[in-house]
């Protein structure tokens, strides 16, 4: 209880919460950037928490990720151009709403279901911490392997048309992520001779391509000026949310709960958490024939999992010392830095810095409501600029961040490249979710496939030999011969009344 009171002390004061509000104003900026992530914004506090207290420079990290992350939602509405990675899973959903009129009604479901995501992950971190790290921990290169397998499927089944150009999209995903060194011969691949190539194509400048300068394109290409789809949203922010709210409370739920879920799975993070319920979902809802047309279900659920994904990314790092994803990567060298060694004992040396950063996390996500509130309201710059001012902006902010991962050039003729074959493929009806998701999970599927079939001597059953691992499996065979299922029990169904 003492260690409580003193995490409470250590929180309520003047220098916390103005760290917090400049650190929300901060990431909302940054990410609503398209290009800037929440990763980076959290990379360029560094430097300035060499020179704070532990506490304030926890707050600052915390909140400056939690409002990037929704931060992204609003090119992502305007613009169909995400500004973070995790909020690519939707961005359809939203786009389309907007270009119906109802942009900020989406933003605002939007912000309740991060908020409301980010606190209920906070909980489930503060109740669950060691029991979910324990779990986290059982996992090896079968089980990742499983996980990111079920990854690429779902990217296929939530596509839009033809799932033949969705497999497509997801193989030329899988193909840039081999780009680099071979990790069993150290052998360079599709390098061309690049040494910046050697390791591997980076998202962020992919993402760019695929997204920002693909609508660019599309925007240039036009034989007319596009006008600002949200000009005539005259909607109210929260209008419409208790409505949503009420129908759809248990998508919230799901949501935040296989975020938290896929957060705490070391290197999965708030991105792969956003597909996977975007995925489950769309599978669970009885309107699945609207999923791509403006479906707030689909918001409702990615937008939960995408911030509840944070906290969940917390259980790792603070228990055992293993970064959840690349934010935490950065928060760990951070805790080393305050002398927060992350580990069991740091639950027990009784300082409350602990406790502390747990009331952090509530408070900067309820910090977000309004912020975020103003944010929206402020996000007719969108409406009121006009396109050919507007797009030479992106263009600018594209470039920046996609040179500014690496400071490296190849990047940007990396987003330059991407962008035009991305033109081309939307162009012909290939979407590029499943792409994205290929080059985020295909390095995955390779190293964690060959760490576990050295550990099985080449022996394939290894896969099927851990029982999650064997879950995982039986779980992915399934949604591949659903289809199959499916067209049986339809003919079995049709054959039956027939005969009756």
């Amino acid at each position: 209880m003492d260690a409580v009171i003193n995490g409470v002390y250590l929180v309520f004061s003047l220098e916390v919460f103005l760290v917090i509000i400049l650190s929300a104003i901060f990431g909302i900026f940054v990410g609503a950037i398209p290009g800037l992530t929440a990763t980076m914004a959290v990379a360029l506090l560094v430097p300035i928490t060499f020179y704070m207290d532990p506490t304030p420079a926890i707050a600052a990290i915390v909140t400056t990720s939690a409002m990037a992350i929704f931060a992204g939602d609003i090119p992502g509405t305007y613009l169909n151009i995400p500004g973070t990675p995790a909020s690519a899973a939707y961005v359809s959903e939203s786009y389309q709403l907007a270009k119906k009129g109802r942009a900020r009604e989406a933003l605002g479901i939007n912000l309740i279901c991060s908020v409301f995501g980010g606190i209920f992950g906070t909980i489930v971190l503060i109740i669950t911490a060691q029991s979910l790290a324990e779990v986290a921990l059982k996992f090896s290169a079968f089980e990742y392997f499983w996980l990111a397998i079920l990854g690429l499927s779902c990217s296929i089944f939530i596509s839009i048309g033809s799932k033949t150009k969705a497999f497509l999209s997801l193989l030329f995903g899988i193909l840039l992520s081999t780009v680099g060194l071979d990790m069993m011969s150290g052998a360079p691949r599709f390098t061309f001779g690049i040494a910046d190539l050697m390791g591997g194509i980076n998202f962020i400048p992919v993402m760019i391509g695929m997204f920002a300068l693909n609508e660019l394109m599309n925007y240039y290409g036009s034989s007319s000026e596009k006008k600002n789809i949200a000009a005539m949203s005259k909607d109210n922010v929260f209008s419409k949310a208790k409505g949503h709210i009420k129908n759809h409370w248990i998508n919230m739920l799901r949501g935040s709960t296989i975020g938290t879920l896929i957060g705490a799975l070391p290197g999965a993070g708030a991105d792969i958490a956003a597909w996977i319920s975007y995925a489950v979902g769309k599978s669970r809802s009885r309107n699945k024939q609207e999923y791509g047309k403006g479906n707030i279900e689909g918001i409702m659920d990615a937008s939960s999992a995408n911030n509840s994904g944070i906290s969940g990314a917390w259980v790792p790092a603070l228990v055992f010392g293993i970064p959840g994803d690349s934010i935490t990567a950065i928060v760990i060298g951070v805790l080393y830095m305050k002398g927060m060694n992350p580990g069991p004992t740091i639950f027990m040396d009784g300082s409350g810095l602990i406790y502390a950063l747990f009331i952090v996390f509530i408070i900067a996500n309820l910090m977000m409501l309004p912020i975020g509130y103003i944010a929206i309201k402020l996000s007719k710059i969108f409406i009121i600029t006009p396109s050919r001012v507007l797009m030479p902006i992106i263009l600018c902010f594209c470039i920046v961040g996609a040179f500014a991962i690496n400071n490296s050039i190849i990047d940007i003729w990396l987003m330059l490249i991407v962008g035009f074959v991305a033109f081309l493929l939307v162009r012909n009806g290939f979407p590029m979710a499943p792409a994205i998701l290929g080059l985020v999970l295909g390095k995955t599927v390779e190293n964690n496939f060959m760490s576990a079939m050295m550990r099985t001597d080449g022996n394939f059953l290894g896969f099927f030999s851990r029982p999650i691992s064997a879950t995982l499996g039986v779980i992915v065979i399934l949604i591949w011969l659903s289809p199959l299922i499916i067209k049986s029990f339809k003919w079995f169904y049709n054959t039956q009344n027939h005969k009756a």
